[in-house]
């Protein structure tokens, strides 16, 4: 069984690093994409609270979590995103894509307990046509995206603390391409600018459970992530082409340019939640995060119209479980959550900021033996405005995960 999980991560890993694009936004364009949700379905699901541990849920926001695992536990997740994209003069669009979201496995080990996955951290994803006033045209695309590996451990200290770490290695590739094309001109300009990306980081967690009654508990958590640098390797290439009616591209004349590859910086961010509930009952929490983000940058060149200034998140959710143990309903034992949230990108462009809000809910329905599931959750949102020249997002996010638990390590018995 390990050694076909193995390989199973060997594959998501090599596929995720040559298909990364998990967004269709043009504001994946700026600094190195959009941050992608580094958590479960089940997260996501709550608003994207990353307050909550158990023994049989992997909590990929907190590494102290895995202090609390009981259970082998390995879970993936997909998604599918639909976007609506409108502007000022009325113009609309659609796009949509699917993507993996996360592969990882958690292993309980007495007081400690260890994972090991892999996810997207950024995502770039765009095409856009601007038309100019003598009837030039350019046209802009991007892919890649980051995505990391990670190492994590939670040690419980006590029955009402845990601390864990995680370690990472971000890697990923990322292509930009500017085609111009003038009217009466008989070849077309081209320019393709690539980075590959690499770079260690890791983030401490601690979480917090008290009983303060009978039947409530309070559940606190905290994750500070540092600054780390990530380093680009960057290549240019400016060619003259053709472009054929079927879209093909031929080159007439191609040159590389030297480039300077830089390292820019993985921002820092802090993340503070707490809550109240009955366990295996119902939850209700909020959570705040703050970004560094204003350390950001393009990786290649320089944008006059465009500030990154330091963000924050806001985040509110919680769970409800009619029954978890009924015998006679199915749907007493039904997970069910919901959330909502607000966040700054730290992105601001024309003088105007890009936030963005979602609201979310889902599901999670027991399967076979040892508390599996499989979870289902849907997402609202919207991003930026049509205001000052803009384009604003509408959003859908339909998130799918399995959460499997085994038992390994067991002790055996003779009679």
């Amino acid at each position: 069984m390990i050694k076909k999980i193995l390989v199973v991560i060997l594959v998501i890993v090599t596929s995720i690093s040559y298909a990364q694009e998990g967004t269709s936004s043009p504001y994946s364009f700026y600094g190195i994409g959009l941050q992608k949700f580094k958590g479960t379905v089940e997260n996501r699901s709550m608003g994207g609270l990353s307050i909550l541990t158990d023994s049989i849920h992997l909590n990929l926001q907190n590494p102290a979590s895995y202090g609390e695992l009981k259970l082998t536990t390995y879970t993936f997740g997909s998604n599918y995103s639909g976007l609506s994209l409108d502007n000022a003069q009325g113009d609309t669009s659609y796009k949509d894509n699917a993507s993996l979201e996360y592969l990882a496995i958690g292993i309980p080990a007495g007081k400690f307990g260890f994972g090991f996955g892999v996810m997207p951290v950024n995502s770039v994803g765009y095409q856009t046509i601007s038309t100019e006033d003598d009837g030039s045209q350019n046209q802009f695309f991007g892919t890649g995206g980051l995505n990391k590996v990670f190492l994590s451990a939670g040690f419980k200290i006590s029955d009402a603390i845990n601390v864990g770490l995680d370690l990472n290695y971000n890697f990923g590739n990322i292509e930009n391409k500017a085609i111009l094309r003038k009217p009466d001109v008989q070849y077309d300009t081209r320019e393709i600018v690539k980075s590959d990306l690499s770079g260690v980081s890791m983030s401490f967690g601690v979480t917090y459970k008290k009983m303060i009654s009978d039947k409530l508990e309070l559940s606190t958590s905290v994750v500070s992530t540092p600054s780390f640098k990530l380093k680009s390797d960057n290549s240019l290439e400016l060619a003259t082409i053709q472009v054929l009616n079927n879209g093909v591209e031929n080159v007439v004349e191609r040159q590389e340019v030297s480039v300077e590859d830089r390292n820019l910086d993985l921002p820092a961010d802090l993340k503070v939640g707490g809550g109240i509930g009955q366990p295996k009952k119902w939850f209700v929490g909020a959570e705040y995060t703050y970004l560094n983000t204003e350390k950001l940058e393009n990786r290649s060149s320089v944008i006059s119209n465009v500030v990154y200034t330091n963000a924050s998140k806001v985040k509110l959710g919680g769970y409800y479980i009619p029954n978890y143990n009924s015998l006679t309903s199915y749907l007493n034992r039904i997970v069910y959550r919901g959330g909502i949230r607000y966040e700054e990108t730290g992105i601001n462009i024309n003088g105007q900021s890009i936030d963005e809000f979602g609201i979310s809910f889902g599901v999670g329905l027991p399967v076979g033996n040892l508390f599996s599931n499989v979870n289902i959750g849907f997402e609202y949102g919207q991003r930026g405005t049509t205001d000052f020249g803009l384009v604003k997002e509408e959003f859908f996010n339909l998130s799918l995960s399995l959460s499997l638990n085994d038992q390994w390590f067991r002790k055996v018995k003779f009679n």
